[in-house]
């Protein structure tokens, strides 16, 4: 399987390109929707919350303080959701094309990662530049980011192989997914830091895999400080065991999953 994916690596990255191409090739600003789409609801969120409910951060009085956090969350957030719900999709999408030419099929969930993965380096850009804005330059601590970006990419990726094989089968896996994405997205100090959830709540926020990595993300990008490595090991562990069992489930569906198409 892995040779496959080798041998087609040049279908994987002239598809990538051509995604990227195609998802807006009518559009007059382009891939500029790809950065400009998370900037407004970060920035519909920053004024909600910082200017109109008066939002703090506990540790930090800067007045960018709270849109910085937010920024990075959402950033954090945005690769995670777009790579699990494109891969969820993506074999029920490319049906038409799964059936009529032969490649590995396991290249469609790559795809969609790395034009994911293309865009959210985009986003990264542009929040450096509205860092600037804001007279906030990020320190050594950034070197972290490509980190954080390897860990996400691999959750999303190794669940949303697992999901779409399963959406496959049971059509109504991405309805129900839909709504624990919203209630995940909750459950992630994004909007607030984690401090300020109750103590008898905590636990809940403490076991969700991707608290660590969204922190990994504010460390770096406002904080300028080193997350605790103990804290990583288990979004470390868990996104190597979605990855692994990913590509076991597949081969494994795979022979059913163009009847059932």
């Amino acid at each position: 399987m892995f040779e496959s994916l080798w041998r087609y690596r040049h279908f994987i990255s002239s598809s990538i390109k051509g995604d990227l191409q195609g998802r807006f090739v009518r559009s007059r600003f382009g891939g500029l929707w790809f950065i400009l789409h998370p900037l407004a609801q970060a920035l519909i969120f920053s004024l909600v919350l910082s200017e109109v409910l008066k939002a703090k951060l506990p540790e930090n009085d800067t007045p960018a303080a709270y849109p910085i956090y937010l920024l990075a969350g959402m950033a954090a957030w945005t690769l995670f959701s777009d790579i699990l719900t494109r891969s969820m999709n993506v074999f029920i999408e490319q049906a038409p094309i799964m059936k009529k030419i032969a490649f590995p099929r396991l290249c469609l969930p790559l795809i969609v990662g790395g034009s994911t993965l293309i865009t959210h380096l985009l986003l990264l850009a542009a929040i450096f530049v509205i860092f600037i804005f804001f007279g906030h330059a990020p320190g050594l601590t950034l070197i972290l980011l490509p980190l954080g970006i390897l860990l996400i990419a691999a959750l999303g990726f190794g669940l949303g192989v697992i999901l779409g094989v399963i959406n496959v089968f049971i059509r109504d896996t991405a309805q129900v997914m839909t709504i624990a994405l919203q209630l995940l997205y909750w459950m992630t100090p994004i909007v607030y830091p984690i401090n300020i959830v109750p103590e008898q709540y905590r636990f809940i926020v403490e076991l969700n895999p991707l608290t660590p990595l969204i922190g990994l993300y504010q460390d770096a990008l406002l904080f300028d400080r080193w997350p605790d490595p103990a804290t990583l090991i288990w979004p470390t562990a868990l996104g190597i065991l979605c990855v692994a069992f990913a590509f076991v489930f597949f081969r494994r569906a795979s022979p059913e999953l163009l009847d059932v198409l």
